[in-house]
C-alpha cells in the first residue's frame, strides 16, 4: 500500500504531488484498471502470445535497420 507521510509546515499540493508520483512508481492504477473486469483465462492467453509477437516483430524491425 502505498502511504506518503506529511510534515508539518509541507503544503498539501505537494505532499499531493509526491503521493501521485508514489502511485504512478508502483503502478498501482494500471493494476486497478487490468483488474476492472474479468477476463477469462484463454482471453489472457491470448493476450500474451499476441504481447510476445508485437515484441518479436518490434526487435526484428529495429534489428533489420541497426
Amino acid at each position: 500500500m502505498t502511504h506518503v507521510t506529511v510534515d508539518k509546515d509541507e503544503p498539501f499540493e505537494i505532499a499531493l504531488k509526491r503521493f501521485n508520483k508514489k502511485v504512478q512508481q508502483a503502478r498501482v492504477l494500471s493494476e486497478v484498471r487490468r483488474r476492472r473486469f474479468y477476463e477469462k483465462p484463454s482471453v489472457l492467453r491470448k493476450k500474451k502470445e499476441a504481447a510476445k509477437r508485437r515484441k518479436s516483430r518490434k526487435q526484428t524491425l529495429k534489428a533489420r535497420y541497426d
